[in-house]
């Protein structure tokens, strides 16, 4: 795997069940794992993938800044955009199964890509989408009836 220019790092409460629930209900895989020691075990770090690409690291309640949102009052000052190679839609249903809540059920976004959004276990918003057909800027603008400063489209 590639080494990404960006990662986003995601804090929660209680990191290892994160993990596992990532795994299962999103269908992340695990490519790093370190336990913190014994008297220190906030001090882990975990970093995911989805089919072999992107990351995310995961941790734990280190420091003050480092907060879960369910430790904030459902507070996020980001979310994670999960670009999917498979479909949207099956990726979207067994979220949902698992008990993942729903935000946003799919919906073709006037970019070309087919996207929903769900909530973590702890707050996390998160959007998975997948790329469904190819749109121009000049297409996106008149969709949204808006102009589109880019320096890359798409």
């Amino acid at each position: 795997m590639s080494k990404p220019t960006f990662t986003s790092s995601l804090h929660y409460r209680d990191p290892q069940t994160a993990v596992r629930w990532l795994e299962r209900v999103f269908g992340f895989e695990t490519v790093m794992s370190i336990e913190g020691p014994p008297d220190a075990p906030e001090m882990c770090h975990y970093e995911m993938a989805i089919d072999g690409d992107g990351r995310v690291m995961i941790g734990a309640e280190w420091a003050e800044f480092t907060k879960s949102p369910g430790a904030v009052g459902g507070a996020n000052t980001q979310r994670v955009h999960v670009q999917l190679t498979h479909s949207v839609d099956e990726h979207y249903e067994h979220a949902k199964a698992a008990g993942a809540v729903i935000v946003q059920h799919p919906e073709d976004q006037f970019y070309g890509d087919r996207a929903y959004r769900v909530i973590d276990l702890e707050g996390h918003h998160w959007t998975f989408a997948q790329t469904t057909r190819e749109v121009s800027r000049e297409q996106a603008e008149r969709a949204l009836g808006l102009p589109i400063i880019a320096t890359q489209w798409p």
